[in-house]
């Protein structure tokens, strides 16, 4: 298993840089040579690994967030593949010992990382780098497109104690 990682950024509990509950963050490790480079993301036999659903990319373009949702069933795994993106989860799940508090990863070419997303964690990324960013996710269930297994809000809802603008300083 590859070391853990640190989140990063705001939370609204007293103990700040901690990790929700249920998320798990494995460094990934790109084996190079002159060819090129091959990198393992996810192995049925990690410790992070459920089950199989499905896997599909998604893309955002400079600046665009993606966010808010979350799922009643499945978990994610989100895994960087080109470009930088800063993703962020919060833990709003009554009896969750991290209940309020808010992860920030910066994930991509420059850190390459897999993060289990557990289920009713709402999750979101934005793409910081100067091109287009593709992450890819691999989440534990099949997409159900009679009855989808997510729920949506807006990047800027009051909800959430977390503001997606670029932090200098």
């Amino acid at each position: 298993m590859n070391e853990a990682v640190e989140a990063k950024g705001d939370t609204v509990s007293s103990e700040p840089r901690r990790i929700i509950q249920g998320v798990c963050v494995k460094s990934l490790k790109a084996h190079c040579d002159e060819r090129g480079r091959l990198m393992e993301i996810l192995r049925s036999d990690d410790e992070l690994f459920e089950k199989f659903g499905q896997i599909y990319m998604t893309t955002a373009y400079p600046g665009v967030v993606k966010a808010w949702h979350f799922h009643h069933r499945q978990t994610d795994h989100f895994a960087v593949v080109y470009g930088m993106a800063k993703i962020v989860l919060f833990d709003p799940r009554d009896g969750s010992s991290t209940r309020g508090v808010v992860n920030e990863f910066f994930a991509g070419d420059f850190q390459p990382l897999l993060i289990k997303i557990p289920p009713l964690v709402y999750h979101g990324y934005k793409c910081i780098s100067e091109g287009e960013t593709i992450v890819l996710n691999m989440p534990t269930e099949l997409f159900n497109y009679d009855q989808p297994d997510e729920h949506r809000i807006a990047p800027d809802d009051p909800g959430i104690p977390y503001d997606w603008a670029r932090h200098d300083g």
